[in-house]
Parts: structure tokens; C-alpha cells; sequence
């Protein structure tokens, strides 16, 4: 949450929020489309409760090398804005709420597990063009550090069986279904095959180093497979009156993965979030 939540949201929405208290220590890695890491400053992001927690004060201070402090932001908020939706585990994504050709577009997807926090900011320019990833791996204080090593392509495969939960911007009840994923590699290429209500589609993606590309269909996407079990799965270019999603990944414990996905409608308009809970199954 790196920036102020602004304006209306529900109770339990709120409730959903007061997860993510506390003081966070961890980093904001600067991530190149090709995957390079362009930066990786030390951060702390606190976020206290003031007046019984109906108000958040939110500070968020990034360190050089030497310690010294090179940003300071303080928030304040007492609600969500309309770009905001949490999960009842204080899971979460903000963001633009409308695609529009020539501005500036993007969205963070954000995960927590116990005393860890994964969020993932991915930037597209005016071209429409992805520009920048950030992300951001969050460790409370004085806990013990969760160490996570890169995401590989071995550590997808296999079969997955999924819960997911979808929540809507028009404060609509939530749906809920269950997913199944199944995980191959055969040389260098990846092959996934999902299946959903409604849905039943495979992809097969080419491997280069921490990169999958996925060019089957009109709009090529990629997989970029990124420090601390994370993974960002976006379009390299949004398409133009077109569907598309936002998606990051969250490698929790090898037998355990969680999935964000933020979708937009053919007008650009931001419809949907989806959290999926997946677990490897033995064998």
C-alpha cells in the first residue's frame, strides 16, 4: 500500500485491512521487463491504528547502503478507496480502475502469511507497455525472517488443486470455485493445463532463463519468475478493446502457492479479483 487508500469501502473490508498492522522490514526491488534488478533498497513500512483503529497512519521509509534514509512518506486514511479490495486474510490489490490508451496504468497485488508479506506493483507506461515491476518482500519485526530462494520452473510442476475466491469492485457477494492446475516440463518448454467452471485451457510457454513466454494467441504473455517464490504474469503490451488480467504468484512453502489476479473487461474497466489457494498434491 504505497499509497493512500482514499475513499469508500464496508466494514469487514476495513476489518480485512487491520491484518496488515504492524512494522514491516523488508526491501522494494526494482525489477527491468527483462528481469534485470535496476535497484533493491532496505524498507520499513509501519502502519498503526489511531481513534480504535478508524483511522490508519501509514509510514513508508526506503534506506540506502549506508542506512541512510533516501524516501519518507507519511498517510493517513480512515477509508478504502474504489481501485481497493482486501480479502478476509488482509490479502489485497489497488490500482487503476480504468485502462485508458496514453496514461499511465498499473496495480499492486499483495499477499500475506503470518508474519510475511509479498506485493508485487507492476507499471505499464503510455504506450500501454510494461515499464517497471516492484517487488516488495516484508518480514514483521522482530519475527523470524522466512528465507524464500527464486522461483524455478521445477518448483511449478505437478498438480494443483486450487480454492479460489472472487470479489467484485460493485460491492456484489463474493463467488467461489475451485481449480485444478496441472504443471509439465518437457526440455525447455512449460506446459500448463487449468481448468475452472467455465473454463478449460492449456498454454505452453518457451523458457529462457527466468522468463516463460507464453505466444500462443493474439497478445503474447510473460511469466517472469522472481526473488522470493514470486512470479508476475502479465501482457508485455495491454491490449486495446480487448480482456485482460494482471496476475502475481506466491510460492508460501513448496506445497503451496497463492494466485492474484486482477481482471479488466474489454472497455478497460476493472471487473474483478480473484485469490487463488493452491496445494501440490502428493505424488
Amino acid at each position: 500500500m504505497g499509497e493512500s487508500l482514499g475513499e469508500s469501502g464496508t466494514g469487514s473490508q476495513w476489518d480485512s485491512l487491520l491484518k496488515n498492522l504492524g512494522s514491516w522490514s523488508g526491501s522494494f526491488t526494482r525489477i527491468a521487463p527483462s528481469g534485470e534488478i535496476k535497484s533493491d533498497p532496505d524498507s520499513l513500512v509501519t502502519l498503526v491504528g489511531l481513534n480504535q483503529n478508524q483511522t490508519i497512519r501509514q509510514t513508508i521509509q526506503q534506506f540506502g547502503a549506508a542506512g541512510e534514509l533516501l524516501y519518507d512518506r507519511l498517510l493517513e486514511y480512515s477509508s478504502l478507496g474504489r481501485g481497493t479490495l482486501f480479502f478476509a486474510d488482509g490479502a489485497f490489490s489497488q490500482g487503476s480502475i480504468q485502462f485508458a490508451p496514453f496514461a499511465e496504468f498499473g496495480a499492486e497485488l499483495g499477499f500475506i502469511s503470518g508474519d510475511s508479506r509479498l506485493r508485487l506493483v507492476q507499471q505499464f507506461d503510455q504506450d500501454s507497455r510494461i515499464a517497471q515491476l516492484t517487488l516488495i518482500r516484508e518480514q514483521r519485526q522482530d519475527s523470524p525472517k522466512a528465507e524464500r530462494p527464486a522461483l524455478t520452473p521445477d518448483q511449478l510442476v505437478g498438480v494443483w488443486q486450487g480454492e479460489a475466491v472472487t470479489l467484485y469492485p460493485d460491492w456484489r457477494p463474493p463467488s467461489h470455485f475451485t481449480t485444478a492446475l496441472t504443471v509439465s516440463l518437457s526440455a525447455d518448454r512449460l506446459t500448463q493445463q487449468l481448468s475452472a467452471p467455465g473454463l478449460n485451457f492449456s498454454s505452453t510457454a518457451q523458457i529462457d532463463g527466468s522468463i516463460l513466454r507464453f505466444e500462443q494467441g493474439r497478445h503474447p504473455m510473460q511469466l517472469l519468475l522472481l526473488p522470493g517464490g514470486a512470479s508476475a504474469n502479465l501482457p508485455l503490451s495491454i491490449p486495446r478493446r480487448e480482456a485482460f488480467l494482471l496476475e502475481a504468484g506466491w510460492l508460501i512453502r513448496p506445497d503451496h502457492r497463492q494466485r492474484m489476479i486482477r481482471s479488466y473487461d474489454a472497455k478497460g474497466e476493472w471487473v474483478s479479483l480473484t485469490l487463488v489457494n493452491e496445494h501440490r498434491q502428493a505424488g
